[in-house]
């Protein structure tokens, strides 16, 4: 899947039943992940983390959507593991997770290698996640191995990201940006427009080049 490419819309049986997946997104950002099978100890710490934090991804208007190519029957009993060793999860497990058995969907989103996309007895789905906006695009996506856990504070924190840049044009996030922080004009902004696009100011560094190209704000 190519960043700014339109997630297709697909049936599926989760947990909460079965959906239309556009009709379930409705007007909500939606982060969907995949694990590589249930009941297995790196995906049970980032489930769990994942619904701990949902209040969070809530006051972003955004979704949670987990994928798996287990059964149904074992992600429900998988979830109350989840449950049992994240004791702070609030209340009833707070998304859905889908049952892909035949892995067609899991294909179709490139989330299972290269090297086992075709082999139904041994592909497991990787560590995929994909920030999908309310357009049904998809705006970022993070591939890790089976055997790397994944960050939560750094998906909210890319989350501020884009909905910040959808919000505020002209504007960048730098490295290691929280959201607070000065942000970067890009460079197609010109000077003599500054004014009137950032009227609480713009800083400007000075370079060994002599080049003006880092300008920052805290305007949004």
């Amino acid at each position: 899947m190519k960043l700014e490419s339109i997630i297709p819309n697909f049936k599926a049986n989760t947990t909460e039943g079965s959906f239309n997946f556009y009709e379930w997104q409705g007007n909500s950002w939606v982060v969907l992940f995949s694990h590589p099978a249930d009941f297995t100890p790196v995906c049970t710490t980032e489930l769990g983390r994942i619904a701990v934090h949902a209040p969070f991804f809530k006051e972003r208007n955004t979704k949670l959507l987990a994928l798996s190519c287990d059964k149904l029957k074992d992600h429900n009993d998988w979830v109350a593991d989840i449950k049992s060793y994240c004791q702070d999860i609030p209340g009833a497990f707070p998304y859905p997770i889908i049952a892909d058995e035949s892995r067609e969907l899991a294909v179709m989103l490139d989330m299972i290698d290269e090297v086992h996309k075709n082999d139904p007895e041994h592909a497991m789905t990787v560590r995929a996640l994909y920030v999908i906006s309310p357009d049904h695009r998809l705006r970022l996506s993070m591939t890790y191995p089976m055997s790397t856990g994944r960050n939560v504070d750094e998906i909210l924190r890319v989350l501020d990201s884009l909905q910040l840049v959808d919000r505020v044009k002209y504007v960048a996030t730098p490295a290691n940006w929280q959201k607070g922080d000065h942000v970067m004009v890009i460079p197609s902004v010109k000077d003599e427009d500054l004014p009137k696009l950032f009227p609480k100011g713009v800083s400007k560094v000075t370079m060994p080049s002599g080049k003006v190209y880092v300008r920052t704000t805290k305007d949004y």
